[in-house]
């Protein structure tokens, strides 16, 4: 069968010799058949179409029509393999090109073609990472991946977990705060526990306070602390605001910074935030889910000083990394099994006692999870292929085109930035030559909210490139281009712009 494994290009049946094999393929010699059929389709489609500029971010269509085309219903009896590649052509081709160089939306995209492969054998290898019987290579790897993290943080010991998501990685560090503080809470719940609070910046994500609700801790203890102008947490205020709570009767347990926000991509002053945390005796908790990326560089990775001072940080390379979905980290700086304690129930059927090896190695009990992906070998595969030299240019890279960008707005006429960026978000109005110079009249915010919105929509049904929108506070729509991805040239960027004016100029 060496002709039929996925990539080979040997002599394999075509689709329509696969039409009649309507048995189950496991165990088949005609599943690898069709497997191998199916990765020619994602790599054509998914690996090559979609990192083609010349190719579109997605093809649209409206939810009625998709549903209809896809043919979405599922039924008693299965259909021809044939019928089933066209039905991977088709995901392939609806779906968003998240690769695509000009897919600017999320703080995830494009591809790395080691970490793929990761993620590829992960899937095949289809193992648990909970034990060291079902998973050996990647409880190791996972050891080694996270100690290579801490590392970067300034830690010479500690712990970690990979999580489903940097809001999972926040809610653990909520959760092992707690704990920390009232251990009693695992077996005896909420109900003697005092009135805890939290305290984060309004610019913070939104799982703190998915995670604060979701803990029994409650919405209304998440204090918002205020920030300055360019987003960053106010250290005297957190300082009042702590007092404050402890002057009410609540008990303050964790603080809840930033680094890189989501929407401005601004970097909370940690330094003064741990002498804050330190003289009230609070969990300090960075969410870098973000930002985290910079410590690679030494030219960014002042933007985090004072992260070795936490107890915790969240931090996801499947985002400047480009690791690919997922890949989250939360790493602790604690060496007492804080993890495993916090979260352990002992199940005798997975963590006997009597075992051969070292029941060290059984690290399932430190997760809330049972069932656990294994995250770590693509970060390993693209680490071990490109060093940290290789990651640090990744992020330097990214730094450079968004200066390249800035300067660029800066000399077209209606391009109007929120402010400097700080780390690789920007945030900008784009003011349609009807618009300006009108900037005093009485509904001009009203109009300005609706230009984004619309140039979102025609670049979607288009399908030329994608770049989010939002409000945030007292400001109206703007947009938030994110550039990181690897595949980005200055011609994306350029073409960007250009695409911007062409979709907005006559509004």
């Amino acid at each position: 069968m060496a002709n039929v494994l996925p990539f080979s290009y040997g002599p394999v049946k075509e689709p329509a010799d696969l039409r009649d094999l309507n048995e189950p393929l496991i165990d088949h010699p005609e599943g690898q058949l069709f497997l191998n059929e199916a990765f020619k389709i994602i790599m054509e489609e998914v690996l090559c179409k979609g990192t083609d500029v010349k190719q579109k971010v997605c093809e649209w269509k409206e939810p009625e029509e998709l549903a209809l085309l896809l043919d979405l219903e599922l039924r008693a009896t299965g259909e021809p393999q044939h019928k089933l590649l066209q039905r991977i052509k088709d995901v392939a081709t609806y779906s968003i090109k998240t690769s695509h160089p000009r897919f600017f939306n999320q703080q995830f995209g494009g591809v790395d073609y080691h970490a793929l492969a990761g993620r590829f054998l992960t899937e095949a290898l289809n193992t648990n990472l909970f034990t060291y019987e079902v998973a050996p290579v990647f409880v190791l790897m996972e050891t080694e991946v996270l100690r290579g993290l801490r590392q970067l943080v300034g830690w010479t010991e500690g712990d970690g977990i990979f999580c489903p998501g940097g809001s999972t990685s926040n809610m653990y560090a909520m959760n092992l705060a707690r704990y920390r503080l009232f251990p009693e809470v695992k077996s005896q719940g909420l109900w003697g526990l005092p009135r805890l609070t939290i305290f984060t910046s309004p610019e913070s994500h939104y799982s703190v306070k998915k995670g604060a609700s979701f803990l029994g801790i409650g919405t209304d203890n998440v204090i918002l602390v205020k920030v300055d102008d360019g987003g960053r947490m106010i250290p005297e205020d957190l300082d009042e605001k702590i007092k404050l709570s402890k002057s009410q009767g609540a008990v303050p347990f964790l603080v809840s910074c930033t680094s890189g926000t989501t929407v401005q991509g601004a970097f909370d002053p940690l330094e003064s935030i741990a002498d804050v945390c330190e003289k009230h005796k609070l969990w300090m908790h960075i969410d870098a889910a973000w930002g985290g990326s910079v410590l690679f560089s030494k030219q960014h990775r002042h933007l985090m000083k004072g992260v070795n001072r936490a107890n915790s940080v969240a931090w996801n390379p499947h985002k400047m990394l480009v690791a690919g979905l997922q890949c989250s980290a939360l790493l602790l700086q604690d060496n007492t099994n804080l993890l495993k304690r916090c979260h352990s129930a002992n199940a005798t059927y997975l963590f006997q006692e009597d075992k051969f090896y070292d029941m060290n190695l059984d690290i399932g009990d430190k997760s809330v999870q049972c069932s656990r992906k294994v995250d770590c070998l693509k970060l390993w595969l693209m680490w071990k292929a490109i060093g940290s030299i290789g990651l640090a240019e990744r992020v330097d890279k990214a730094f450079v085109h968004v200066r390249y960008l800035v300067e660029e707005m800066k000399k077209r006429e209606g391009f109007h930035l929120l402010r400097e960026p700080e780390f690789v978000n920007v945030c900008f109005w784009f003011i349609p030559p009807s618009m300006r110079g009108k900037e005093g009249s009485a509904d001009y915010q009203d109009k300005l909210a609706k230009v984004a919105p619309v140039i979102k929509e025609r670049m979607m049904k288009q399908g030329t490139m994608m770049v989010g929108y939002q409000p945030l506070g007292n400001k109206v729509n703007f947009f938030r281009v994110i550039v990181f991805s690897p595949l980005v040239s200055q011609k994306d960027l350029d073409f960007f712009l250009d695409e911007i004016e062409r979709l907005g100029n006559d509004l």
